[in-house]
């Protein structure tokens, strides 16, 4: 990557972190007037940060606003070899996080009803695919699985 371009994706990503400090604000404030704890929120937005702050920034910055379209790509791929905790457990919970997280930005007015009804379509088609895939990751016995994963 030339100098310029890395210079060019830096500003893009802190660009992106700034507006998304502001969405996991009002994420927060959404989650307060569910009723929900304080522990069930703090983890929430703890999976929400982890996705839109690192994930979405890693390989491009990716703004908030695309972040659905990304999201086979983390639980099938990035989240099990990155993640340490990724487990079938933590697949469900952050995928209900972000679910929760993009209703939020839905009924804010951050992105279109369609892009949230894709999500949602998205996890329930695969979900059981994604939990399958990291327990058989985090349950590899030899070296010679690693090869058929």
């Amino acid at each position: 990557m030339k100098k310029v371009e890395y210079e060019e994706y830096k500003e893009e990503v802190a660009k992106n972190q700034k507006d998304n400090q502001i969405y996991l604000k009002e994420f927060t404030s959404w989650l307060e007037e569910k009723g929900l704890s304080s522990k069930t929120i703090r983890n929430h937005v703890s999976n929400v940060d982890f996705y839109i702050n690192e994930y979405l920034n890693y390989y491009a910055a990716i703004p908030m606003e695309d972040g659905m379209m990304e999201a086979s790509e983390f639980f099938s791929d990035f989240f099990i070899r990155k993640c340490m905790w990724s487990t079938g457990y933590a697949t469900k919970t952050t995928s209900a996080s972000l679910k929760k997280f993009y209703q939020c930005m839905m009924e804010k007015g951050h992105i279109p009803k369609e892009k949230y009804e894709f999500l949602c379509r998205l996890i329930k088609e695969e979900l059981h695919d994604w939990v399958d895939a990291v327990e058989r990751y985090n349950n590899i016995d030899d070296e010679d699985d690693w090869f058929d994963f």
